[in-house]
């Protein structure tokens, strides 16, 4: 079993508050969908062109529309400079079935990506097709666990073009710099992007001459999650959930002190708190053994769906504190594949009983943290017990 590990990170032109390259990502049961473009110049023009590239490409394939209709549209819609005589927004779409790993590329006008295995360069064929009068570059290939794919706009390669020593790193210097990230184990796409638009920012001087972006494509085996919390409806079951979590072949966290003690009472032992963990609105975490996090209910969901809220999916912008709440949220943004065991017994101190299961505090709280999570890429299951 393997994940398709994305992430992508731009620097924008200097001065400028928008950037003008866009990506969109796009996972279907079967296929996952990368589209990057870059609108001709800089800016609020640039960046609307970019958008709306990568809006009209990722709909128009999810719906499986025929290529040179996909295309008809897109050059339609975008007309061709009179002064450069070039689209006004160049593209590429990496289309990947999941499956199998079988992956396809069309490339209008961007840098051909760069495809690694065991940090080294791999040659990624491109043949030339002309649709509609315009030349596209189609490739394809499979990628294996441990594949890098690197999606690059043309600013990255024209990083330190114009410095005093006019170090343009190109194609060549770019390719040996994702063999040195990729050799040996990196742990994500996030790490290779990173590392990579570092070395860009800083050939820039930190002032960038053009807006620069890096989609990153990384084979890995993926990070499985299981979160129990609130207990059954049917006390019966309470023995079957815990013997479900303890099996579960990833990261084990439990949520809500009622739930905390069915697990303890299963494992025959008495959860320990660690008060150096206390909030003024967030209770303290516990240990038990085999459990790799368990925190309090309802006040620490409250308190993670707001994090996860404002980090926008990004881990980096989670506060540096070892607290519940941040705890949770990041075993939430590293997972991949997260399944939620949600039992819907209500707790009479947080909501009245009598009410529906369906509008209890905690039902909702899931309910929006799946939500968020959906929209931050990740594969998220739930069943209520």
């Amino acid at each position: 079993m393997v994940y398709y590990d994305t992430y992508t990170q731009s620097l924008n032109h200097q001065g400028e508050e928008l950037c003008g390259d866009q990506v969109k990502i796009l996972r279907t049961p079967g296929k996952m969908l990368v589209v990057l473009s870059d609108g001709l110049g800089s800016g609020v023009k640039a960046n609307i062109l970019a958008r709306l590239t990568t809006e009209i490409l990722v709909t128009m394939f999810r719906e499986q529309v025929p290529l040179k209709d996909v295309l008809e549209t897109v050059f339609a819609t975008l007309p061709t400079c009179k002064v450069r005589q070039i689209a006004y927004a160049a593209f590429m779409v990496v289309e990947v079935e999941l499956a199998n790993g079988r992956f396809r590329v069309i490339n209008f006008d961007c840098p051909a990506p760069f495809w690694l295995r065991a940090g080294r360069l791999l040659p990624l064929e491109q043949r030339e097709e002309t649709i509609l009068g315009r030349k596209l570059l189609r490739s394809e290939g499979t990628l294996e666990l441990g594949d890098f794919i690197g999606l690059i706009s043309d600013g990255v390669m024209y990083a330190g073009m114009g410095t005093i020593m006019n170090i343009g790193w190109g194609r060549e210097q770019i390719g040996a710099c994702f063999e040195q990230l990729t050799r040996g184990r990196p742990v994500s796409a996030e790490a290779i992007v990173h590392r990579l638009m570092e070395k860009t920012s800083s050939l820039y001087g930190g002032a960038p001459g053009d807006d620069a972006t890096l989609a990153g494509i990384f084979v890995r085996k993926p990070n499985r999650l299981m979160l129990f919390t609130g207990p059954p409806m049917d006390q019966t079951q309470d023995e079957a959930c815990v013997e479900r979590l303890l099996r579960f072949d990833g990261r084990k966290v439990v949520c809500g002190g009622t739930t905390g003690n069915i697990v303890a009472e299963h494992l025959g032992e008495i959860a320990s708190l660690d008060l150096t963990t206390v909030r003024e609105d967030i209770p303290p975490i516990g240990n038990l053994p085999d459990i790799d996090l368990m925190t309090e209910g309802v006040l620490t969901l409250a308190r993670t769906l707001r994090l996860l809220k404002e980090s926008q999916g990004n881990l980096r912008r989670v506060p540096v504190d070892r607290n519940g709440a941040t705890l949770l949220t990041g075993e939430l943004l590293r997972a991949d594949k997260i399944f939620f065991l949600a039992g819907e017994q209500v707790n009479p101190y947080y909501q009245n009983p009598l009410l529906p299961r369906n509008i209890s505090i905690r039902h909702n709280l899931i309910a929006q943290i799946i939500e968020l999570l959906g929209a931050y890429q990740k594969e998220v299951t739930i069943e209520w017990c």
